[in-house]
């Protein structure tokens, strides 16, 4: 299992600041390299290939032999990765980064030593036992706090729960996470409680209080997902979300509201945790979900019908007579959706699982293959 721990650092932030202005000119060399090769219709470069190019140069920046090859390398995999023919130019508004090789960060007691220097960390958890992977780096935040973010092979798994008690996620604005148990999570709200400070401290050119405001908004929001997630995963056997696209939606109106909830991050963390925890965890197409019964499976003519009826909350199936709460009848859906569930429903839980229920994304604790609905 691949763990990641960040501790923030508490000593040499200003060499770190100087290698990152380091690292930055590397990124930004490559970028030349690469409109270089589309100007003269050369062969894109590789990681490999930028390696070669900055052979030599460590000692002149002040980096580590291994922190250059881990610019080249990132560059290349990112550029792959967005499909581009070359990226952005880091500067002084880019965050700091510093990364490098996982062999050469060493332990020594409740500090880390690397490249000849030993950095102090604030020491919140115990780094377990196992091999540091690549991928390792030091970051920067908006408010200049440094974090060592450690990547870190741990023997062993959890070992993967029987899924005898599953549940079914409605993620949404007014409720942030309406579960299949009827249960619902209060939307937070975090960013707009805040939004009349914010505006004042921006009007007034305050930029280390707004940096501190956002801080706080992002710190608030990432507790509250943590919480909810571990306690969904010990709760439940196996978790199944609708695949509500995030990134859509936040081209639209509801643009603030959806940012501010944070679906994306939440999905990730229970993804992860679900893991680490042995539990199972399927994302799953909501096509529909508010729409069918839940009761009986089918579409009735007195269901909700799409964006014109989003304040229809409550309606009653006119085939078989069911009256569903949307949110809860939704949660309901996806998790007929799941895979474990897949022609097993019984009454007591609901029908058999719905039809078009394609884009199944399952991942248990010991593998991440696909698996079959019986």
């Amino acid at each position: 299992m691949i763990l990641v721990y960040r501790y923030r650092v508490k000593s040499l932030n200003g060499l770190l600041n100087q290698q990152s202005r380091a690292c930055n000119f590397v990124w930004n060399f490559c970028n030349d390299r690469q409109k270089d090769a589309l100007r003269f219709g050369r062969r894109w470069h590789t990681g490999f290939d930028l390696n070669k190019l900055t052979a030599g140069s460590s000692k002149e920046l002040g980096l580590h032999s291994g922190t250059v090859n881990a610019v080249c390398e990132q560059y290349a995999k990112s550029r792959s990765q967005k499909k581009r023919p070359y990226l952005r130019y880091r500067g002084k508004k880019s965050l700091g980064w510093v990364p490098f090789k996982g062999r050469e960060l060493k332990r020594e007691g409740d500090a880390f030593r690397f490249a000849g220097n030993t950095f102090r960390v604030f020491y919140s958890r115990v780094l377990p036992e196992g091999k540091i992977r690549d991928g390792s780096n030091f970051s920067r935040d908006s408010r200049g706090n440094w974090f060592l973010n450690v990547v870190i092979e741990v023997a062993g798994a959890a070992e993967a729960r029987p899924p005898v008690k599953g549940v079914g996620i409605d993620l949404g604005l007014k409720d942030f996470a309406t579960l299949s148990t009827g249960e619902k999570i209060e939307a937070q709200h975090i960013y707009r409680s805040v939004e009349a400070t914010l505006a004042v401290a921006q009007r007034a050119g305050k930029k280390k209080r707004v940096k501190a405001i956002h801080a706080k908004v992002a710190n608030h929001r990432s507790d509250f997902h943590h919480k909810l997630s571990t306690r969904i995963v010990r709760e439940f056997d196996y978790i199944t979300v609708g695949n509500v696209n995030a990134a859509g939606l936040a081209k639209t109106s509801m643009a603030k509201s959806v940012l501010d909830a944070g679906w994306s991050s939440f999905r990730t963390k229970l993804a992860y945790k679900a893991v680490k925890h042995g539990a199972w965890f399927e994302e799953v197409s909501e096509r529909f979900t508010s729409q069918v019964c839940s009761n009986c499976g089918v579409l009735p003519d007195s269901r909700p019908r799409g964006i014109a009826d989003l304040g229809i909350r409550n309606w009653i199936c006119s085939h078989c007579g069911c009256v569903h709460d949307r949110d809860v009848n939704a949660a309901k859906n996806i998790l007929n959706k799941s895979s474990f569930r897949a022609g097993h429903g019984t009454p007591e839980v609901g029908t058999p699982v719905l039809q078009g229920g394609e884009d199944v994304k399952p991942v248990s604790c010991h593998s991440h293959e696909q698996i079959k609905p019986n």
